[in-house]
């Protein structure tokens, strides 16, 4: 019988880099589905931030933590080589959450047909969790308005720089704090971005005075750490901040203190946090919002590609070093 290679936790992190004794490299059985079951090869299987979540023993987050023994959680896209549902037939090509293995076995749920013609990292890079979430965040919570300013975190990676040029699409100023020069260079020359800020740079708070004079109207928040507080002490009357990740902490045990509140006060300031899975019945329409972006030429990605399933686990640390550049996925 052929197996299928998965990797599974055995371990949660308590802090500081992934290391492999967190995981399990497994030989599981191929099983040929049953009655409404489909089988499926899968080609790429992206790397999110949110996995420090779902690594963790935290029950009271969005989503119950992946358990001990099972195959890690991760969204990913492949291929049908054998089905048993209606729904879906030999060839065509899905995406949905398959975690780390090379086959996927499952009832269909949450699985969604790709029938967009473009190469599996422009499908993971765009039209994937990157895109919804950053579509979801920014309209449904940012609520942008021409003319504003907004500034994104984690502005170079999948979500942050998706979040930027939609931005720029309905006429703000955007601005983008990222971890190095060439990021910098990138969003703003290759992106369109307004201005840059590197976040290992001095005088971070000089930066924001000169690029965003007039304050900060949306705040788009993927990382958290130094330059947080100095973003929130310019937020204008009636801003809004979109808590989307917090990466700078979570690898900590003790999450960084918080800004005073006074300001939310003072200035009306709405603050929300949000998950892309409270909000998976709506993926229909954020695509529909989302493409026409695309189709219009409004909306570039890069995509930083690893190789072979071990590489996942290393892989992860990317996201605190800074050192990937776009989005961070696993070619199987």
């Amino acid at each position: 019988m052929h197996t299928n290679t998965a990797i599974t936790l055995v371990k949660r992190p308590t802090g500081g880099p992934i290391t492999a004794d967190n995981f399990a490299i497994t030989a599981l059985p191929i099983i040929s589905p049953k009655d409404g079951e489909v089988l499926i090869k899968q080609q790429h299987l992206s790397l999110d931030p949110a996995m420090f979540g779902w690594m963790s023993a935290d029950t009271q987050s969005y989503i119950p933590p992946v358990a001990l023994g099972d195959v890690m959680r991760s969204s990913g896209i492949g291929e049908v080589i054998e089905s048993n549902n209606p729904d879906f037939a030999v060839g065509d090509r899905v995406m949905g959450m398959m975690g780390w293995q090379h086959y996927y076995l499952g009832n269909g749920q949450g699985l969604n047909k790709v029938t967009a013609p473009l190469p599996n990292e422009a499908v993971l890079s765009v039209f994937a969790l990157p895109g919804l979430t950053a579509t979801q965040g920014l309209f449904k919570v940012g609520k942008p308005k021409a003319g504003e300013t907004l500034i994104v975190t984690g502005a170079a990676g999948s979500v942050g720089s998706i979040v930027g040029q939609l931005a720029k699409a309905e006429g703000l100023q955007v601005i983008g704090v990222v971890g190095s020069d060439e990021k910098a260079n990138w969003i703003v020359n290759e992106l369109g971005f307004d201005g840059a800020i590197n976040y290992n740079s001095a005088n971070l708070d000089e930066q924001l005075e000169k690029l965003a004079p007039n304050g900060i109207d949306v705040f788009f928040e993927n990382t958290g750490g130094a330059i947080q507080p100095l973003i929130f002490a310019r937020l204008n009357a009636h801003a809004r901040v979109v808590v989307c990740g917090l990466i700078a902490d979570y690898a900590k045990q003790i999450p960084t203190l918080g800004p005073s509140w006074l300001n939310v006060i003072k200035k009306r300031i709405t603050i929300q946090g949000f998950t892309m899975p409270d909000h998976f019945a709506e993926i229909p329409v954020l695509l529909e919002k989302l493409t026409p972006y695309v189709m219009a030429g409004q909306i570039k990605h890069r995509s930083h590609v690893l190789e072979g399933l071990a590489s996942a686990i290393d892989g992860l640390n990317l996201f605190f070093s800074g050192a990937n550049k776009g989005k961070l996925m696993v070619k199987l």
